[in-house]
């Protein structure tokens, strides 16, 4: 994917003045108009609108250490609202194009780690809490100077991770690769096949925004998006799927358009009560997994979506990372408030670049379909993952260009760059990824007798790493499993 200009400042204004869009986004200057930049934050939206379906699913599917389940809709609603507000920050104080919501795999923790230990408003207190130190690291510039010490190649090979990761995550949600427990862990379809009308709709989905991407149809990914849900929509009215055949979301017309949402949840923490409930050191531990994982994962996100984006400068930095990351901290913690779990950004603020965003405007456009969302719940639910998820998966390929930019004869960057990559999408975690990737530089350059060409401020997040690895005999160690 071709990257923008950015030789154009905001000292250059555009030839027809500066208007209040041009002067709080700069569009001139990132290469972009106000219908790119909208029609990516409704491809972003449609890209990640599963999560108001599927954070529900995942903690309402959970219980507290006092058998209590939240409400269904009430994190739905909570979701939703959530990803609304956050996103929206993000564009007008990042002016970046990441979006926002409940981020996954940060949830599971908080559902299956945190919640089985205490309760509910006690779970979600550690999120508020693990937001709050994560703007201190923001506020402090701990956090920036640790993005900026990471070298220029890694930060390619983060993004080709994510690239291969979001792939990943659009072929298995569609059901075109299928896990098992048995050998192969991976396969096509439903045992090494094809046969179902939900595949069918990814695959002509997929090959459909194939087509119009190359020919450069503007509004390629979104125009395929609907085209699928209108074609699984007629699959479903007239032939036989079985049920769960296409997965969180079937594509049924909805018996109504409208829901009043329930704002129930909002609110109901207790800050510092899983302390005394699991024991300071079991809190701890969760606590430490929620920062880590959100840390990472969120930084990841950003490089990756950046990079793509055209957006890093000469020296591979993202512009304005302070904000971002403040931004990014202060959203985990209104998830926490939301008791939706702790917010992040999302990968799939990358099927919005592909679509044409380069700015915070973009994410205008998304957060605005969240907070509509809040009453057309029913009408958010006919997305199928099927049709929504090609969009992953052509954006992961262009996010694997940046492979070229890595130096691929020099082994210490080889190795490590390429554990980077295959560790994200083997794992199915960002973090690992990522700490797979900083763990082996740190010790390639130990032991080649380079360690001061690693900065010190990669160290401290090499041990936090070898720490995360060995979380399991740590617990075991000081009985707290």
């Amino acid at each position: 994917m071709p990257k923008i200009d950015t030789a154009e400042t905001d000292d250059s204004p555009p030839a027809g003045g500066r208007g209040p869009l041009e002067r709080l986004f700069d569009l001139t200057g990132r290469g972009t108009t106000v219908a790119r930049e909208m029609r990516g934050g409704v491809t972003t939206f449609f890209a990640m609108a599963y999560i108001i379906l599927l954070n529900p699913i995942i903690l309402g599917g959970a219980k507290d250490v006092t058998g209590a389940t939240l409400s269904i809709p009430q994190l739905t609603t909570m979701t939703a609202l959530s990803a609304a507000i956050t996103t929206v920050i993000m564009g007008l104080v990042g002016n970046a194009p990441l979006a926002l919501a409940a981020g996954l795999g940060i949830n599971a923790v908080v559902a299956f780690q945190a919640a089985p230990v205490m309760t509910w408003p006690q779970a979600m207190g550690l999120v508020v809490i693990e937001g709050a130190v994560i703007v201190l690291l923001a506020l402090t510039g701990i956090r920036e100077r640790i993005m900026n010490s990471i070298p220029l190649a890694l930060k390619h090979a983060i993004a080709v991770g994510i690239g291969a990761f979001i792939a990943l995550v659009g072929l298995i949600d569609s059901g075109f690769v299928t896990s098992s427990a048995t050998s192969p862990p991976l396969s096509l379809g439903t045992g090494g096949h094809l046969d179902t009308w939900p595949t069918l709709v990814f695959a002509l989905t997929l090959l459909l925004m194939i087509v119009l991407y190359v020919r450069r149809v503007p509004g390629a990914i979104l125009i395929s998006i609907v085209a699928g849900t209108v074609g699984a929509v007629a699959i479903q009215e007239n032939a036989t799927v079985k049920e769960g055949g296409w997965g969180i979301v079937t594509p049924n017309m909805p018996d109504k358009l409208f829901a009043a949402p329930d704002f129930g949840l909002f609110g109901e923490i207790d800050l510092f009560g899983g302390f005394g409930r699991a024991g300071v050191i079991t809190a701890l531990v969760v606590l430490f997994t929620l920062v880590l994982s959100g840390f990472f994962d969120a930084m990841g996100t950003i490089l990756g979506v950046s990079d793509e984006a055209g957006l890093l400068d000469e020296k591979g930095q993202v512009p304005r990372l302070g904000r971002i990351l403040s931004v990014d901290g202060v959203s985990a913690a209104f998830g926490g408030v939301t008791s939706s779990s702790a917010n992040t950004v999302f990968v799939e603020s990358a099927a919005g670049v592909g679509e044409g965003a380069r700015t915070g405007l973009a994410n205008i456009a998304t957060g605005a379909l969240f907070a509509v969302t809040l009453f057309l719940t029913p009408l958010a639910a006919t997305v199928p993952a099927q049709a929504a998820a090609p969009a992953l998966v052509v954006v992961g390929a262009l996010m694997m260009t940046q492979v070229a930019k890595v130096n691929w004869d020099d082994l210490e960057i080889t190795i490590p760059a390429f554990l980077t990559i295959v560790l994200m999408p083997f794992t199915f975690s960002i973090t690992i990824g990522i700490g797979g990737g900083m763990v082996s530089y740190a010790l390639i350059k130990l032991a080649k007798g380079k360690i001061r060409e690693v900065s010190i401020w990669l160290w401290p997040v090499v041990v936090l790493f070898l720490i995360f690895f060995a979380i399991n005999p740590i617990e075991q160690w000081l009985d707290v499993r």
